[in-house]
């Protein structure tokens, strides 16, 4: 291979999964991801590869939806940057597919399973060290599904560790797109080594030896580390707008808690002056009280001084 190829770049993503001359690979894949009891023998791709869509797009985010011949509908996206509102992101497009597929007045019987399959490549759930992550609407209390018409499996690429691999077709998969740009197609590793496997391999050394594709490639290369950097940017400003919000709302905390201490201080503040003057009045009235019994005492030492004066004049007489 002349330039190493990354398989997780969207032309070569959609050209590997989403392309009718390469089908049987989005079968395997999905059979490889899902393990479904009855294995999927065929597909439709709803939105064949097309390498215009590619040319001077630096907006598109591609992913490849496809039928099964029940009916069931796929889409498989990879993910490369991680932000806040991803899981929200893979609710509304899966939403957006299931919505789809009746129009207003229609019955809901039509409506099939809607099954996501998310590739990213970073960590987007911190608290698991598994690699595949499938969810669905489950009432753990009670053990009842709601409905399996709503799947969404996520492959975290770098949880995922080669050692612990016991070489599912699942784990070729996760191998591929985590290692593929890296792979010397000419002594591929024994993970690698099955038809599925060495067709990729084809694929990505197309990209690498045919002047027109690297072309291609280089311009969705580019396109991806824009949009990247489009939603690194993003996320440090919401990251950042965050991180003021919460500074302005422990201030707005603070100022409220100093009112509320202030207001408290003055609150015991006129408690103290209101217990003061009323200490004060207390002792007005225990100094007038005072004052009357002294009064009392000086009227009863006369009145008594008299009586004494009245028995001293009798004793006489």
């Amino acid at each position: 291979m002349i330039h190493g190829i990354d398989p997780k770049v969207d032309c070569v993503f959609k050209r590997i999964l989403g392309n009718e001359e390469n089908k049987n690979l989005l079968i395997h894949f999905l059979n490889a991801v899902l393990e479904p009891e009855l294995r999927i023998r065929d597909v439709s791709i709803m939105d064949p590869y097309n390498e215009r869509e590619f040319i001077g797009d630096k907006g598109s985010i591609v992913d490849v939806k496809a039928a099964d011949e029940k009916g069931r509908k796929y889409q498989i996206e990879i993910q490369l940057s991680i932000h806040a509102t991803l899981t929200s992101r893979m609710l509304y497009t899966w939403s957006s597919i299931y919505h789809s597929q009746i129009k207003a007045g229609k019955n809901y019987s039509e409506l099939k399973p809607v099954i996501s399959v998310w590739i990213v490549d970073g960590n987007l759930f911190p608290d698991t060290e598994a690699c595949h992550t499938p969810f669905e609407i489950y009432d753990r209390s009670h053990n009842i599904i709601l409905s399996d018409h709503l799947k969404i499996h996520v492959l975290q690429l770098p949880k995922w560790k080669q050692e612990k691999s016991a070489g599912s077709e699942m784990d070729r998969w996760i191998y591929l797109f985590r290692e593929g740009q890296n792979i010397d197609t000419d002594n591929l590793p024994e993970i690698l080594n099955t038809k599925e496997m060495r067709k990729v391999m084809n694929i990505l050394q197309g990209f690498s030896e045919n002047q027109k594709d690297y072309l291609l490639y280089q311009s969705s290369l580019e396109a991806m580390y824009e949009r990247n950097t489009w939603v690194r940017d993003a996320e440090e400003s919401r990251k950042r707008e965050k991180q003021a919000e919460k500074k302005a709302a422990l201030e707005e905390k603070r100022r409220k808690q100093a009112e509320k201490e202030k207001r408290q201080a003055e609150k015991e503040k006129k408690q103290v002056e209101k217990e003061k003057k009323q200490i004060e009045k207390e002792k007005k009235q225990v100094e007038k009280e005072k004052k009357l019994l002294e009064e009392k005492l000086r009227q009863m030492e006369a009145l008594l001084q008299g009586k004494m004066t009245d028995i001293s004049d009798d004793g006489v007489k």
